[in-house]
């Protein structure tokens, strides 16, 4: 009688004798080790079940993450404490396990209002750096409706899916900033023969993200067309986080209050307690529909906060403060060609009040600083006997007069 063959893994080759465990499937068979094997190239892969941040050890409270913000972004510090409590919730928010008798957290939505310069797209890049979940940065001006030259609003999960390595467990769990999200404002409040499809049509496009509903994806982001496959994500638990500047909402805001941008009151009303040099403070949901978001959309971004304008102090700690200031990267520039280079403090004045007569915000200190040291950054690589540069008031009014940038002046 013909002795029984002894069961081998179809993938290793051990024999049953050899293995503690042998799966049978239809075709063939699988060992425990070889079923460990598995597991570790899908962790290394970060394919499977996204596991969300532990609360108590390994996420940052409130306060330790407006820390940390602070030590890259000088002031704001409302904004700041608004996007710190914002993440702290949304890992609460994921870590949650429901249960029939469980409270359902919802997500809580945020836009920052802020002119031009002040900070907003660096908080949300700053926050990046410390995030245990994926996190993507979304840019509104190129977003049209479907079916017209630009792109769909679905290419924003795109970027985070992308961000999370196309694991949609992750993606899921995400947070998202768009940023100039005032750029798809209606445009105006009166009927037209042609359609908004960057502004109005978009807002709708953007509704069910916001809301929480499952969004066809494509992955390597563009058109969709019928023959493309699709990932499936469903936004229910994606913090969106919004940013604009809003340019004139401060006359909205002026005209609710009773008052004017120029700080004179209107006949007859007490305005006394209004701070006319940063109205933006005074800021309602209200003013964003009257500048052209839709009323539905305002009401998916429930928590509304604002960076006040900088002024000349903030604006000089920008330039020596953060951890990456601007004459920290320049100097460091420097260092790397052997030269010492240092800043007198009027030069740095000097400096803040182009910026403010320019109307750059913190975003002009490194066009200014760029056009200043132009010619040393051109010069002193091949100078090998000059190894310190010191960067004086008349060096720094000599180099910005030549340099184009003050032609803006002109423009301003």
């Amino acid at each position: 009688m013909a002795r029984k063959k002894e069961e081998k893994c179809s993938f290793c080759g051990r024999p049953k004798s050899e293995t503690t465990l042998l799966v049978s499937g239809l075709e063939g068979q699988i060992c425990n080790f070889c079923i460990d094997q598995a597991k570790v190239i899908l962790e290394e892969e970060n394919v499977g079940e996204f596991q969300a941040p532990d609360i108590k050890k390994s996420v940052l409270k409130p306060a330790e993450i407006k820390a940390f913000l602070d030590r890259y972004v000088i002031g704001q510090d409302e904004a700041k404490k608004v996007l710190a409590v914002a993440v702290y919730n949304h890992y609460k928010r994921i870590a949650q396990k429901y249960d029939d008798n469980e409270v359902e957290i919802e997500k809580s939505n945020i836009v920052l209002v802020g002119e031009t310069g002040t900070g907003k797209t660096l908080l949300a890049r700053t926050i990046a750096r410390m995030l245990h979940v994926p996190f993507a940065i979304a840019d509104a001006t190129v977003l049209t409706e479907a079916g017209y030259v630009g792109e769909d609003v679905e290419s924003i999960l795109t970027r985070l899916l992308q961000a999370a390595d196309y694991n949609v467990a992750a993606a899921e769990k995400g947070i998202i900033f768009i940023d100039e999200i005032d750029k798809i404002a209606r445009k105006s409040d009166n009927p037209s023969i042609t359609r908004d499809v960057s502004g109005e049509g978009v807002q709708q496009a953007l509704l069910k993200l916001l809301e929480g509903s499952e969004v066809n994806v494509p992955p390597q982001g563009g058109r969709k067309h019928p023959e493309q496959k699709m990932i499936t994500v469903n936004t229910k638990n994606i913090l969106f986080i919004a940013g604009g500047a809003f340019q004139g909402i401060e006359r909205t805001i002026a005209s609710r209050l009773r008052t004017n941008v120029v700080g004179y009151a209107f006949a007859g009303i007490n305005d006394e307690n209004v701070d006319t040099e940063h109205l933006l403070q005074y800021i309602a949901p209200g003013d964003l529909k009257k500048f052209g978001l839709i009323p539905e959309i305002v009401g998916r971004l429930p928590v509304l906060s604002y960076l006040n304008p900088l002024g000349n102090d903030t604006l000089r700690r920008i330039l020596i403060e953060p951890k990456n200031a601007l004459t920290k990267q320049f100097k460091k520039l420097f260092e790397m060609d052997d030269i010492e280079l240092t800043f007198d403090s009027k030069s740095l004045d000097y400096i803040v009040e182009k910026s403010v007569e320019f109307k750059l915000g913190a975003r002009g200190l490194r066009s200014i600083m760029e056009a200043i040291l132009i010619d040393a950054m051109f010069e002193l690589p091949s100078n090998r006997r000059k190894k310190k540069l010191n960067v004086s008031y008349d060096y720094a009014v000599k180099k910005l007069n030549k340099a184009s940038i003050a032609k803006l002046k002109a423009a301003v």
